[in-house]
C-alpha cells in the first residue's frame, strides 16, 4: 500500500514539474512585457526576440520564420520586421494587470499555454472590452519547452504566419 502510493505520489510530482516548465518560457515574456509598459520599468526592457532569447526560448523553427522576416524590417532605421508589439498588440498599452498564465497538459508534445491579462483599464472608456487572450505554443525542443507560435485573437492569429507573411512579401 505504501509503495503505491509513493509511487502515485512520484508520479504526480513529475507531471506537476513538467507543467510548470511547460509555462516557464511563456512567463518569461509575460514578465518581459509587464515590465516594459510599466508606469516604473526594472532596468531597460529588452525585446522579446533578442538574440539570447531566440536561442533560448524559442523553437528552431520559429527562429528560422523570425529571422527570414527580419530581412524585411518594418522601419528603415529598425530591425524589426514588425511595427507594433506583438503581445499587447497594439503600439500603445495600459500597464498590464491581472495576468492570467493557464498551461494545459501537452498532447502530441505541444502544449498551449493561455494568458489573459488587462491592458486597457487606463483607457477613459474602456467599455464591455474582455481582457486579451493570447494563446503560447509550446514545444519541447533539447528537453527544454521553447515558444513555437504565439496566436492571438481576432484577424490576428498566428504570429508565425504573420512573420512568415512578411518574409514571403518582402521576397517577392
Amino acid at each position: 500500500m505504501k509503495r503505491t502510493l509513493l509511487c502515485t505520489l512520484f508520479a504526480l510530482a513529475g507531471t506537476a514539474a513538467h507543467a510548470a516548465d511547460v509555462a516557464a518560457p511563456v512567463k518569461e515574456i509575460m514578465a518581459e512585457a509587464q515590465n516594459g509598459w510599466s508606469e516604473n520599468p526594472v532596468g531597460e526592457p529588452r525585446d522579446y526576440f533578442d538574440d539570447e532569447r531566440l536561442k533560448r526560448i524559442y523553437s528552431q523553427d520559429f527562429v528560422r520564420v523570425y529571422k527570414d522576416a527580419t530581412r524585411f524590417p518594418a522601419f528603415e532605421d529598425g530591425d524589426s520586421p514588425l511595427d507594433y508589439d506583438p503581445i499587447v498588440s497594439g503600439q500603445d498599452s495600459c500597464s498590464l494587470k491581472d495576468v492570467k498564465i493557464v498551461p494545459a497538459a501537452p498532447v502530441t508534445g505541444r502544449a498551449d499555454v493561455a494568458v489573459t491579462f488587462d491592458n486597457i483599464s487606463c483607457l477613459e472608456d474602456p467599455g464591455d472590452r474582455k481582457p486579451a487572450e493570447l494563446h503560447f505554443i509550446v514545444v519541447e525542443e533539447n528537453g527544454h519547452p521553447v515558444i513555437d507560435d504565439i496566436l492571438r485573437g481576432g484577424e490576428q492569429g498566428s504570429l508565425k504566419g504573420e512573420l512568415a507573411a512578411i518574409a514571403a512579401q518582402g521576397a517577392q
